[in-house]
């Protein structure tokens, strides 16, 4: 073991030991941000060489998770204004996201999943695939449950989730005004993609940028946010560590 790596162990374990007893969010939004980038400073011509190591990070941050009991995990890979990218790009990144679907779905992982987002905006193969990775997953129970935000937007999340409850309400027989009379956030709530699930306590960013990029708009009324400099493929065990740490450290209020 090299000097470096001990005092990175002695300093891993050092956090989780400051961790015991403290408060775990229960539902953690990670914004896998910085790819790209990382790509461009490790020298590498194709950005996708950076999609596909922040890829193989994915299982290793829901190992984490899972260590520290997170029950509920968002990880952002695919946002609806990313569709706009050129298809000599874009093509590439769906295919990466397909194939790490997949295989987070094979036999021996512990992870539910649920896709959340407009699966009908990617293509039909790459959505197929999707559901069938969600569908392979239902019963299981043995770690957190993951939802992937691929073709995602807080604002479309929004929308359908309103569509969804006033044609629900139509087909009851109910009206417009009969709808207006009662409408509180909670009916909304009920029709979004994370239906059923908490709220993210924590939501994590990592490459420095501290904005939300149309993530999760309703859902993180109230999350506390910790925005880590590091890139997402370097992001270590104990930079999440150290996001838990601040999560942990801090009094939520929720607006009161």
């Amino acid at each position: 073991m090299t000097l470096r790596n001990l005092i990175y162990s002695v300093y891993e374990r050092r956090l989780t030991a400051k961790l015991a007893g403290k408060p775990v969010p229960r539902h953690v939004g990670v914004m896998c941000d910085g790819n790209r980038r990382w790509a461009r400073e490790m020298g590498f011509v194709d950005p996708n060489d950076g999609h596909r190591v922040g890829a193989a990070k994915i299982k290793h941050v829901l190992a984490w998770c899972d260590q520290a009991g997170v029950g509920h995990v968002t990880l952002y890979l695919l946002a609806t204004d990313n569709l706009r990218r050129p298809a000599s790009e874009l093509d590439p990144l769906v295919k990466i996201i397909e194939d790490l679907v997949v295989e987070l779905a094979e036999e021996g992982n512990p992870w539910r999943l649920r896709m959340v987002g407009a699966l009908d905006l990617l293509p039909a193969q790459t959505a197929a695939a999707l559901k069938g990775a969600e569908e392979r997953t239902l019963d299981r129970s043995g770690g957190a449950e993951v939802n992937i935000a691929v073709g995602y937007g807080g604002r479309r999340e929004i929308t359908d989730a309103v569509r969804s409850l006033l044609l629900e309400h139509a087909a009851a027989g109910g009206t417009l005004e009969e709808l207006a009379e009662v409408l509180d956030v909670e009916h909304i709530s009920e029709h979004l993609y994370t239906r059923g699930q908490p709220d993210p306590d924590l939501v994590i960013r990592t490459s420095g940028e501290q904005r939300l990029s149309d993530f999760m708009l309703w859902q993180s009324a109230h999350s506390e946010f910790y925005f880590c400099e590091l890139n997402w493929p370097d992001f270590r065990h104990i930079d999440f560590l150290r996001a838990l740490r601040s999560y942990a450290n801090r009094q939520r209020r929720y607006g009161t």
